[in-house]
């Protein structure tokens, strides 16, 4: 049987507007769904790399990908010591440089809604709750700061100069001699360095470098790397050093914007000399962003920006220890 063409025609509009009406379909059943992703379970394991307001960013230690982890008034915040478990923290507790395990639910904008954080009081949260104690109390301490730097690697030898420099620091070394463990001696080294950098001007530079980023962006580049391996390795051999870390950024982005981005430099440079060069946590300074302030060049063009897109690494030593180094021929000048 033969279709006259005026009903093939109709045929074939017919089939189109069927196909139109099924795609329509498919695709608002598709939209009401919503991501994948919305609602589903998830837990992340890092270390924090920056905080705003209720948003926290961890870098998560199996692929090093950044994950935004929001914390609402249900979240539990949790402080893990031995046995006992204390759920009275809130937000505040969760600074940059801390470790901690989120779990919880992605939501519509992909973040980790946390219902749950965990963490551990690790020396990094120590040297910032005593570094703060040291600051409020900063008249009180003592001018021994040659003595508490040589305690750091003889804190027998040292300590009864500590004692002249600091009551804590008296009770630290003792107990570390009574009880001759590690974790007691650990806790003198942080309260001596803590008392240090108090008074950063009793320190001088040894050495220094820089490391550059792209715009917008706080992920190292190999040349970053390879600069702070060199540093390191260069001076790992100076007695009672510290480790001050800056980060800056260009003119480009609001204030608001570059400060937390210069933050995040900071901190992952210091995440890098934890985790990789093997520094020890109390070596290094809380690190510190400074925004777009004191620009190294004119931020009117594009190798200036570049040049402000930096965080400056600087190896400090007392000047009590640099002098008597000096005089044993084994620390240079400076550079």
């Amino acid at each position: 049987m033969k279709l006259s063409s005026g009903k093939i025609i109709r045929h074939v509009l017919l089939s189109v507007v069927c196909l139109c009406l099924l795609a329509t379909m498919t695709f608002a059943a598709g939209a009401a769904k919503g991501p994948s992703s919305n609602g589903k379970k998830a837990t992340v394991n890092g270390t924090i790399i920056s905080r705003d307001g209720d948003l926290v960013k961890v870098a998560d230690k199996e692929d090093g990908s950044t994950v935004a982890v929001r914390v609402t008034d249900t979240t539990k915040i949790e402080r893990k010591k031995g046995l006992l478990d204390h759920t009275d923290m809130n937000v505040a507790a969760l600074v940059p440089g801390l470790t901690i395990k989120a779990e919880g639910v992605r939501n519509a904008e992909g973040q980790l809604e946390a219902k749950k954080i965990k963490f551990n009081p690790d020396v990094f949260a120590v040297t910032v709750a005593q570094q703060q104690q040291i600051m409020d109390n900063k008249a009180a301490v003592g001018r021994a700061q040659t003595t508490a730097d040589l305690g750091l690697d003889n804190a027998a030898t040292a300590q009864s100069s500590a004692n002249k420099a600091q009551s804590t620091a008296d009770q630290g070394v003792a107990t570390a001699q009574a009880a001759g463990t590690a974790a007691a001696a650990n806790t003198v080294a942080v309260q001596a360095v803590n008392k240090r950098v108090s008074d950063l001007g009793d320190y001088v530079p040894v050495d220094q470098t820089g490391v550059y980023f792209a715009d917008g962006s706080y992920r190292l580049t190999d040349a970053g790397r390879t600069a702070l391996d060199r540093l390191i390795s260069a001076n790992s051999n100076i007695n009672g050093y510290v480790i001050e870390i800056a980060g800056y950024t260009s003119s480009t982005g609001s204030a608001r914007f570059n400060q937390r981005l210069s933050e995040e430099r900071a901190a992952v440079v210091a995440q890098y000399l934890r985790e990789n060069a093997a520094v020890p946590l109390w070596r290094i300074v809380v690190p510190a962003g400074y925004g777009e302030t004191h620009p190294v060049a004119d931020n009117s063009d594009a190798k200036g920006r570049a040049l402000n897109r930096r965080v400056e690494v600087k190896v400090l030593v007392n000047k009590g220890v640099q002098e008597g180094a000096l005089q044993a021929g084994s620390l240079p000048a400076g550079s």
